[in-house]
């Protein structure tokens, strides 16, 4: 049950990618820009791919060169500029990856941990959304979203670097602008009550969002037989049972049970639920997510 050794940004990318490419009407989904939601549907403006000129800005990187205002960067020596539009579509995507030592399991080498597995899909969906024209935010580590093409690549810095104690296995309470909507990718082995305080807060501006449970096959299945010992990978402690499988009927039936809590979570609040074992295709798992997130945006 050793952990998987975790891979450098360089490769999760590519894995990620890799599995956004299973997608590309996905990535070209371009009836998922501004117009499935009515304007003015935030109290505020905000930059984005509406039609209404709001004001000039210095280009960055990731700008898309047809956003240079021409005409405007002539008058400047030193600097190009770049048009933003009022903001007349949904809020941005928030995501939000558990950190803590949990996901550091997996129970064959063959696997990858389930954090791999909640990083690949958390960039992957990053890719897809930037491709849509989406803004995207990490919950808990930066207070404003990105967009445009260098937006998954500054996600995954992010997920890189880390920045939370790994104890938060909880999403952060936050205060969501109307519209937005969340993808929370973890474990959920908490309290179910702690997630239930972390949607509402969510929820309470009309948020709506996505609850991905990644585990591992033998999380699931409890396959073990004979005298197994088991390490907790957040507190070290180990727990050594001559017969495991003895054990097998009662944890299967309290795991289906923690699981039927957390998925009450997001039918509590309207949210979609999506259960994904490491062992299966990340494909599946992000064709659901951005499917969900995509009709939850059309509402």
């Amino acid at each position: 049950m050793t952990p998987e050794t975790r891979q450098g940004p360089r490769s999760l990318r590519s894995e990620a990618e890799a599995a956004a490419a299973h997608f590309p009407a996905l990535m070209v989904e371009a009836e998922r820009v501004a117009h499935t939601v009515a304007a003015g549907l935030h109290g505020r403006r905000r930059a984005g791919p509406g039609e209404s000129f709001w004001q000039h800005r210095a280009y960055a990187f990731g700008d898309p060169v047809n956003a240079i205002d021409w005409r405007q960067s002539a008058r400047a020596a030193d600097r190009l500029y770049v048009r933003q539009n009022e903001w007349e579509a949904a809020a941005a995507v928030w995501i939000w990856r558990d950190r803590s030592r949990s996901l550091d399991y997996a129970s064959s080498r063959s696997l990858p941990t389930k954090g791999r597995r909640a990083d690949v899909l958390a960039l992957a969906l990053a890719i897809l959304l930037a491709e849509a024209g989406e803004r995207i935010g990490l919950l808990g580590m930066h207070s404003r979203a990105f967009h445009g093409r260098a937006a998954p690549s500054r996600i995954l810095e992010a997920l890189t670097a880390g920045g939370e104690p790994e104890a938060a296995s909880t999403p952060p309470s936050a205060q969501l602008a109307p519209g937005a909507r969340a993808a929370l990718i973890s474990d959920f082995f908490d309290d179910p009550a702690r997630l239930d305080c972390a949607v509402a807060s969510y929820g309470a501006s009309g948020a709506k969002g996505v609850l991905v449970q990644v585990v591992d096959p033998a999380e699931e299945e409890f396959p073990f037989r004979g005298r197994t010992e088991f390490r907790d990978l957040e507190s070290r402690d180990r727990l050594t049972f001559g017969e495991a499988g003895s054990l097998g009927q009662v944890y299967r039936t309290q795991f289906a049970a923690h699981r039927d809590a957390v998925a009450g979570v997001a039918r509590r609040f309207g949210w979609t639920f999506i259960a994904h074992r490491a062992d299966l295709p990340a494909q599946s798992a992000l064709l659901a997510l951005y499917v969900a997130l995509s009709d939850m945006r059309a509402k």
